[in-house]
This record gives structure tokens, sequence and C-alpha cells, in this order.
């Protein structure tokens, strides 16, 4: 899809130096993924909630090794 956007130039700079993107196409589809990612993970914390698990190291490695 083609879309024209007014994007500060200063932004994009530096968001393609962050990212190492050649093009601003690429740092902007990076940009929206990061962005969709981080809004599926706290849609998928707040649906798990939150809770403690009482695990020594010793006791998670255990269960890794089973």
């Amino acid at each position: 899809m083609k879309t024209t956007l007014v994007i500060d130039d200063e932004l994009l700079r530096e968001a393609m130096e962050a990212l190492g993107a050649k093009t601003k196409k690429e740092t902007i589809e990076a940009g929206l993924r990061e962005l969709v990612r981080k809004k599926n993970l706290e849609a998928l914390s707040r649906e798990l909630g939150t809770f403690h698990l009482d695990l020594t190291l010793e006791d998670l490695e255990k269960l890794r090794d089973e």
C-alpha cells in the first residue's frame, strides 16, 4: 500500500541509525512490527495476569533437565 506521510526528518534519521536500517521503508516497518509486538505482549500479560513462582535457581535447573 502506498501512503504519503510527513515524518520528522531528525527522528527518522535517529531511528535509521539505531536500527542500522538502509531505507526509510525498512525503518518504518521495523518500528511498526515492534509496536505490534509490544502491544501483543501487553495484551497477553493482561490476559494471563501476574503470579509469583517460588522457585530457586536449582529448582528451575532441575525442571529444565526433566
